[in-house]
């Protein structure tokens, strides 16, 4: 069994904890909150994000990256998006090129329009050439922690760490496949999220099961025009980490963009919203990040650039909705 540090406990990275140890693996998971660590070394469970969920003893917590990193043969990295860079330049002292990279962090940088493999990339060259594998897929944290069979891809340009990361988290209840595509596998990650936002904007205003279907197609196009202008194989979107995750993510219940969009369709306003919640709903800045992203390569994303006007109040749902119903007919 081998020994992997998960950095971020949040639900997912908790989650992805509890299923390592699950699979036998000795796990230390980093928290950034006191109390995190505090209630799971007291009572194993994570109170904050993922209530209700027995961690064993083989996951250890802790607030002290040397100690989570100390020996990793793996490091699991699940931080929200816009903390992937210092936290990695914080690590960077611990970590040696012995160890396979795991990124399960679905976003886009909102300064340099980057995805996480490459910040991770970036900052680690600074001392070795690292191994990264990009972990993503239609799940939800709790079905994983509590054992609900559950695919993902581990996509990785390393044929071997992809297969590495595949044997070591596969179980009876987790399966992965493997990509070399890793633009694909992020970009569809990233950008269903945004795509979510939409859905739930749909949700809250009761539009029915028509436009949600059309919101899923159109929203799965333009996010494989986006993956494939940056140079992903199409049919990459089509799989797990495309039409899986972003058909999961518009529809589930526990989706937390989802949920964003359905209190704006409801007409509550965006800070409101977010001061309201724990966790963060990824889709949020990754709708900012992709609209610049999409305008600077000349890809056409309607559905995204209506999410980013509706976050900043800048149209009201309806109003954006029906201009993307009135734009100028084409072919599928």
């Amino acid at each position: 069994m081998a020994k992997i540090a998960v950095i971020g406990a949040g639900s997912w990275g908790t989650a992805l904890a509890r299923a390592l140890a699950r699979a036998g693996h000795d796990t230390r998971l980093w928290a950034y909150e006191p109390e995190v660590v505090a209630d799971i070394r007291g009572c194993r469970e994570n109170k904050a994000f993922l209530p209700g969920v027995f961690l064993p003893e083989n996951i250890q917590a802790s607030n002290d990256l040397s100690f989570a990193l100390n020996r990793a043969e793996c490091v699991l990295t699940v931080m929200p998006s816009h903390v992937c860079r210092s936290l990695y330049e914080q690590m960077l002292p611990l970590l040696s090129p012995d160890m396979i990279f795991v990124s399960a962090t679905k976003g886009i940088d909102t300064e340099r329009h980057m995805r996480m493999s490459s910040i991770i990339h970036d900052v680690l060259m600074k001392r070795f050439s690292p191994r990264i594998v990009v972990l993503s897929g239609p799940s939800f944290a709790r079905e994983v922690a509590v054992g609900d069979p559950t695919a993902l891809v581990a996509a990785s340009e390393d044929a071997d760490a992809a297969r590495w990361a595949q044997e070591a988290f596969s179980d009876e209840t987790l399966r992965l496949y493997t990509s070399t595509d890793v633009i694909g596998v992020e970009i569809g990650a990233a950008v269903k999220n945004v795509i979510a936002i939409a859905a739930g904007v749909i949700e809250g205003l009761e539009l029915g099961h028509n436009p949600m279907a059309a919101l899923i197609t159109r929203g799965l196009a333009e996010t494989t025009r986006l993956a494939a202008a940056l140079g992903a194989r199409r049919e990459t979107l089509a799989g797990l980490a495309g039409m899986g995750d972003m058909v999961l993510t518009c529809t589930g219940a526990l989706s937390r963009n989802r949920s964003v969009g359905i209190e704006l369709g409801r007409g509550r306003r965006l800070p409101e919203i977010l001061a309201s919640m724990r966790e963060v709903a990824e889709g949020v800045k990754t709708a900012y990040a992709t609209v610049e992203l999409a305008r600077e390569i000349g890809v056409e994303m309607p559905i995204a650039e209506q999410v980013r006007r509706i976050l900043d109040a800048e149209i009201p749902p309806r109003s954006a909705i029906r201009e993307l119903m009135y734009r100028s007919l084409k072919n599928e």
